[in-house]
Formats: C-alpha cells, sequence, structure tokens
C-alpha cells in the first residue's frame, strides 16, 4: 500500500507498507523533508511496525514522537504528517496528479445560479460523468452569501442589503456568512472525487485542498498559513474563509473558498451583524481589521491574481479548459430558480 501527504507550508511524506493479521508491516516512511539525525528515520518506521492498523493518525503520530531520540529535529515533516499518510495508504487514497483536472472559468453569473452550479457540478463528479474540476467565479451582482446552517435574520440587516443592492443566497455548504462584491472578491470551487482526501479528518482536508494556494500567494509574496478549522491567514489578518460539503452517499467534495480582493469595510459592516461573540476567539476587536485585501498584500490587479493561482495549480496537477455542459446548465437553473433562488430555501433557518 502507498500514501502520500503534502504537509501544509511543508514537504511530500510518502509511506509504503502492508497490512497483515491487523498490524503494519514493513514500513518506510521517505519523502523530500528535512530529518536530524538521520537514524532518526530508521527510528520512525520502527516505531510504525506492528502497529495495529486501525489506530488513527494522532495515535500513530503519538508512537513517533515517543520513540524519538531526544533532540531531532524535522523539517517540513510532522509526526502528524506521517500519522495522516499512513491512513491514506491504508485507505487507498488517491493523489491529485491521479486525475486530468479541468478549469470553468466562465463569464459572470447571478448569485443563485453560482449556488447551483457548486450543487450539480459536485453531483457530476460523485457520479464519475465530470472530470474533477477547479471553477473560478465570476460574480455578476453583489451579495452576502450565508452558510447551509445560519440564521438569516442573525446575519444579514435586510434594510442595508436592499439599501445596497446586495442578494442574499444560501450555500449547501456550513459556516459563515461571506460579502462579496464583484471586483472586490475572489472566489473558487473544487469539486474532487472523495478517494482524493481518504485517511483525511475532516478538519486536515480543509489545509490539504488549498495547500496550492498557499503556494500561488507565497509566490505573489504573501506567506499565508491555514488557520483551523477554515481561515486563510497572514500577519496582516484574514484573507479568505473555507466551507466544505461531502456529497450524501459519498462520492464527491465540494470546498469552495472566498478570498478578499478588496473591501469596502463600511458597507460591510452595515449589511452583516457581525457580533462580539463572533469576534472573541479572533484576536481583534474590530471586524473590519479581520480581513486584509490582497490587493494591498500583493499589489497586483485582480486579473492577474486570479491569473497567477490559475498557473499555479496547472504547474502543480494539470488544468485543462474546460466548460459546463448544456445539459449542467440547464439543471443549474432549474435549481436556481426552484431552490437557491427562493425564500423558502434562504430562510430555512429564519
Amino acid at each position: 500500500m502507498h500514501g502520500e501527504y503534502k504537509v501544509p507550508g511543508g514537504k511530500l511524506v510518502v509511506v509504503d507498507l502492508d497490512a497483515r493479521d491487523g498490524v503494519l508491516r514493513d514500513v518506510r516512511v521517505s519523502g523530500d523533508f528535512f530529518l536530524e539525525p538521520d537514524e532518526a528515520i530508521h527510528v520512525i518506521d520502527r516505531a510504525l511496525e506492528g502497529a495495529p492498523a486501525d489506530l488513527d493518525a494522532a495515535s500513530l503520530a503519538a508512537r513517533i514522537q515517543t520513540a524519538l531520540p531526544p533532540g531531532t529535529q524535522m523539517y517540513g515533516l510532522t509526526s502528524d504528517g506521517i500519522g495522516i499518510a499512513v491512513r491514506r495508504a491504508l485507505a487507498h487514497a488517491t493523489d491529485w496528479t491521479d486525475y486530468d483536472w479541468q478549469l470553468v472559468h466562465m463569464e459572470p453569473q447571478a448569485p443563485a445560479l453560482h449556488m447551483a452550479l457548486d450543487e450539480v457540478l459536485t453531483h457530476e463528479v460523485a457520479a464519475g460523468r465530470r472530470a474533477p474540476t477547479l471553477r473560478v467565479w465570476e460574480w455578476a451582482s453583489p451579495a452576502v452569501v450565508i452558510g447551509s446552517f445560519q440564521s438569516l435574520r442573525n446575519e444579514v440587516d435586510p434594510q442595508a442589503a436592499e439599501r445596497h443592492g446586495v442578494t442574499v443566497v444560501r450555500r449547501i455548504s456550513g459556516g459563515g456568512a461571506m460579502f462579496i462584491e464583484p471586483g472586490n472578491t475572489i472566489t473558487y470551487s473544487l469539486s474532487v472525487p472523495d478517494a482524493l482526501v481518504q485517511g483525511l479528518t475532516f478538519a486536515d482536508s480543509y489545509a490539504y485542498l488549498d495547500d496550492w494556494v498557499l503556494g500561488a500567494l507565497g509566490d505573489m509574496g504573501v506567506k499565508a498559513w491555514y488557520q483551523p478549522l477554515n481561515d486563510i491567514a497572514t500577519e496582516a489578518g484574514k484573507i479568505a474563509g473555507a466551507a466544505q460539503k461531502r456529497v450524501v452517499g459519498g462520492g464527491a467534495v465540494l470546498h469552495h473558498v472566498t478570498m478578499a480582493y478588496d473591501i469596502d469595510a463600511g458597507k460591510m459592516l452595515e449589511v452583516l451583524r457581525i457580533g462580539k461573540e463572533k469576534l472573541s476567539d479572533k484576536g481583534t476587536r474590530s471586524a473590519a481589521k479581520r480581513v486584509d485585501p490582497l490587493r494591498r498584500q500583493t499589489g497586483l490587479p485582480r486579473e492577474a491574481v486570479i491569473e497567477r493561482m490559475i498557473g499555479s495549480f496547472r504547474g502543480r496537477y494539470g488544468l485543462t479548459e474546460g466548460k459546463v455542459t448544456d445539459e449542467e446548465m440547464t439543471r443549474a437553473q432549474e435549481l436556481a430558480e426552484t431552490k437557491f433562488g427562493t425564500a423558502q430555501w434562504t430562510t430555512r433557518v429564519p
């Protein structure tokens, strides 16, 4: 069995092993990481040899930590990362490069249609009728996108939203509200086979699916990291939030991210009802200070940031130009009309 895991912000960990009689056998850990002293690599192998095959990643990491000699230094490598690579090997997880990735980057669409496209394309990936897809969104109008389980009245001031021409829509994933203005926002979705995240916890899958964009930001001079559970942050503040939805019955995962390229903080604070409790664990008293846009941090036009992000993904995993099929668009338009554009869905949590 073979498992790979790219430690977020670090290096690739590779584990080859067998599982016989319920325990790990012939374990070999390798990768492009740095490790001192040299013999620590053999200590890691021995720590995993004979371990019960049903141990979770944290328990495997604990075995490694206990066995490591004093003073061991890991660079680009963590015990948790090794444990995850083992779980991915046992789960027969796939790798990014196992797929022919498709890019969808369309003309601007209405907010409700974007919600519907996410659902339709991810179900198509689950059914095996669509290749794994990176979809970069273009917005036709301002919007607030609330999470699947958020209370509408607790999150949005309806009078302010109407005054600023902001459409409120509810997405199928959890998480918090996102304030959208077409020229100020960068949004993308990944619709991926669930085999890609096998062996990862729900929390680990967030950082794993966005490691590529952290690399892209680094190439633009922005040092970013994942702040659990679902924020992408820099020293200057939060720049993005992610959310996920697993297709019922398995088959695919939807992972989507909204990034602040620029922001009208005053307007955002009028439209969103951001409470003190939400800010209490963020280390700041000001909602405006929580978000530090990419425009200032990169000094690049929005289109250039998107182009570099796409280029980074293509350079890592390959990416061909794709499109939404006529059948997919028809289904998405129907869903936008009958579900995502209706008051019944938007107010399902009043």
